[in-house]
């Protein structure tokens, strides 16, 4: 295979926005599996498919003045969110949106959560009411209003019989009948022994249990167990010395997680209070530290825990006496950089494109004239050049871009907007033009992807289509070609999109986990894949051989014949002997698929961990084989080698990736995201005294 000349880039200053809340649904009320939502800082919103190996494909770009505040699920799936714009609104998980918004007339909502049967939403407002609105089949709709009390309503939690909410206020917890409306008890919470005389206690998480026991987390870092027929306190646990912000029960009832505003995440468990006894109390059973800043929030399933906060992680921790066998669900998982491209890249102009929420950035790569042996550092005669940056207007975020392989057209979309630049590089002056009077129908782009010869821009948009438009220098405009649609009817939005060089093909992925390939030259479908049970990461099309090569969130590997219309030779070889057992157990998917300049038979991979060049010359690494091999070859002769090699060449020396691609034939350009960096630029966290300091 070779040695490969690798330029470092460290160019994208990529920070995850924290996490503010999380909310978990299965069955019943999703048919389909396990799903987490996870809303953010900047009001974006993605899906975590939990039994695809914890995939993020479903993107929802964030928006300036629709931050959630809370998230909570619906009867058939339906996700809401509720912000401090006073605004409750619905998600469409098909086509990425928002579906509609609709004002609750209370000021900014703090907290809401759903009716355990999933047909009502009880929203906390800023002026002291709890708001019912009913679920109906297309909307939702203002029920009643339960008794109005002093202070916002910060955190709300219904009983499992749906009879009761639970409502934390400052210094206050409200205890209502829902079917009177009426507040029956009210317990006051203390403040800390430490806290400033004056200062309030802010009930920031609350959790409603069977037995009519309420659970409370408040600003004083205590968890404190209540009656809440009688207004007594049963135990006081405190967890942390600046704040408890959030709790979350498991579904049995059985046990229980709070974050704190110290990174750590506790969890208490209904246990005997003494062997042999079958009375049972809530016991303090184990710690977690697993962030550096505040978890802002926490959801429980049935075998493990989720939490996220500030430092932007997604945390998944499995609970080890819940999980029956070794699978993806027995993983402890870290999840900070997406799980989708971000990096748009020109081989020829070598440069490349970087998507931030709010703006793009283009630079050109720089260069080195210097030569050396493997493992040397070359200094670079020529810097990079941060040419431009393109700021989106207006409040909704970027949701997708591209950059042509002429490096001479630049598009990006939001929710509702799409935009087409045409830009100039000429000497060290560029020039960029927006392209005027695009088609009106591009407003849902939710995946874009230039020609290979940039005269033609793909836009994907929701139900399966794919908009064609052909690009014209001459006059700095586009025009629209025709859309490319499936034969079946979906609502679901096109995420990922391949063409091939010779501009024959295109495949198209969709939220419905099918992959449909369209003939350009005759501008219908070609055929359709066939069906996996885990999504797509990413897709590409061979540029002599026109085969799709698919990765899926698995981690399994297909090749598509387009002509023939079946799985290549190669393909069956590797679903029949199976791919590496250490390969199959990473827990971060494919993002991205390049073929070589050079050698038509490697295959570039990558996710966040480590990039892999495929020989599919070579034999498949067996079981026993040791899958990162390249060091202990080098240790054999020559002639050894060959006989010990697999087509599997894995790179590890290189992360966090946010990209790799080959930048020539014996070269590669890789994009990485310093954790030391990322995390400078964090807040600071709250301030612990260690031993010895």
């Amino acid at each position: 295979m070779g040695e490969f000349e690798v330029h470092r880039a460290r160019l994208f200053s990529f920070v995850p926005s924290g996490v503010r809340c999380l909310a978990f649904a299965g069955p019943p009320l999703l048919a389909s599996g396990p799903l987490l939502a996870l809303a953010r800082l900047d009001g974006a919103l993605e899906l975590c498919h939990l039994q695809a190996n914890a995939f993020r494909g479903k993107v929802i770009p964030g928006h300036e003045t629709q931050v959630p505040e809370a998230l909570c699920w619906g009867a058939g799936g339906r996700l809401f969110g509720a912000g401090l714009s006073g605004d409750i609104f619905e998600y469409d998980l098909q086509r990425l949106c928002i579906k509609y918004s609709l004002d609750a007339f209370g000021g900014p909502l703090w907290s809401m959560e759903a009716h355990p049967n999933g047909t009502q939403l009880a929203v906390g407002c800023d002026d002291g009411s709890i708001k019912l609105f009913v679920i109906l089949p297309d909307r939702i709709q203002f029920e009643r209003q339960l008794d109005r009390q002093k202070g916002q309503i910060l955190s709300l939690s219904w009983h499992p019989s749906g009879t009761k909410i639970a409502a934390g206020s400052l210094d206050i917890i409200h205890i209502f009948e829902v079917k009177s409306g009426h507040c029956t008890q009210q317990i006051r919470v203390e403040r800390g022994l430490q806290a400033p005389q004056g200062q309030s206690c802010v009930v920031w998480g609350l959790a409603f249990l069977s037995d009519n026991t309420v659970v409370s987390a408040d600003s004083s870092g205590k968890v404190q167990f209540w009656d809440s027929e009688m207004g007594t306190l049963l135990s006081k646990h405190p967890v942390s010395k600046a704040a408890a912000l959030c709790v979350a029960v498991s579904e049995a009832g059985d046990s229980l997680v709070v974050g704190t505003s110290e990174g750590t995440v506790i969890q208490f468990q209904l246990l005997p209070a003494c062997l042999g006894h079958t009375e049972l109390q809530w016991v303090r059973t184990r710690q977690f530290h697993h962030h550096t800043h505040d978890v802002r929030t926490v959801a429980h399933s049935a075998t493990a825990f989720f939490s996220g906060g500030l430092d932007g992680q997604l945390v998944i921790r499995p609970l080890m006496e819940k999980v029956e066998f070794k699978s993806y669900e027995a993983a402890l998982r870290k999840i900070t950089f997406p799980h989708r491209c971000l990096v748009s890249f020109a081989r020829k102009p070598r440069l490349l494109l970087f998507q931030y929420p709010q703006h793009l950035e283009l630079w050109r790569l720089g260069a080195t004239d210097a030569t050396g042996k493997a493992g040397d550092v070359l200094p670079v005669s020529r810097p990079p050049e941060h040419l431009l940056q393109l700021k989106a207007k207006g409040p909704e975020h970027i949701g997708s871009s591209c950059l042509s392989p002429c490096g001479g057209w630049i598009a990006y979309s939001s929710a509702s907007r799409f935009c087409l630049h045409r830009v100039r590089i000429e000497g060290g002056q560029v020039s960029l033009q927006r392209v005027p009077n695009v088609p009106k129908l591009l407003r849902s782009a939710h995946c874009l992807l230039f020609s290979a010869d940039s005269t033609r821009l793909f836009v994907g948009s929701d139900r399966g289509c794919v908009h064609v438009l052909k690009l014209l220098k001459s006059r700095n405009s586009c025009k629209h070609l025709h859309t490319l649609r499936p034969n079946t009817e979906t609502a679901e939005a096109v995420y990922l999109l391949a063409a091939s060089t010779d501009g024959t093909w295109l495949a198209a992925a969709s939220g419905d986990r099918e992959i449909n390939t369209y003939s350009l030259e005759e501008a219908k479908l070609h055929c359709t894949v066939p069906a996996y049970d885990c999504p797509a990461s990413a897709l590409a099309i061979h540029p002599l051989t026109n085969n799709l090569v698919i990765a899926h969130s698995d981690q399994q590997l297909f090749e598509f014949s387009l002509a023939n219309r079946e799985y290549t030779p190669w393909s069956r070889k590797v679903q029949q002997s199976g791919l590496h057992r250490n390969w199959l157990e990473r827990d971060t998917p494919i993002t991205h698929l390049a073929f070589s300049p050079r050698q038509d038979t490697l295959l570039l991979l990558h996710d966040t961990y480590m990039f892999c060049i495929i020989d599919k010359t070579l034999p498949l690494p067996s079981e026993t084989s040791v899958l990162s091999n390249q060091l202990s070859l080098l240790q054999l002769p020559r002639a050894a080698q060959r006989s010990a090699s697999h087509a599997f060449k894995v790179c590890k020396k290189y992360q966090p990736l946010l990209f790799v691609d080959f930048l020539g034939e014996d070269s590669l350009v890789v994009v990485e995201r310093s954790i030391t960096d990322l995390k400078a630029q964090l807040p600071p966290p709250v301030y612990q005294k260690k031993f010895g300091t």
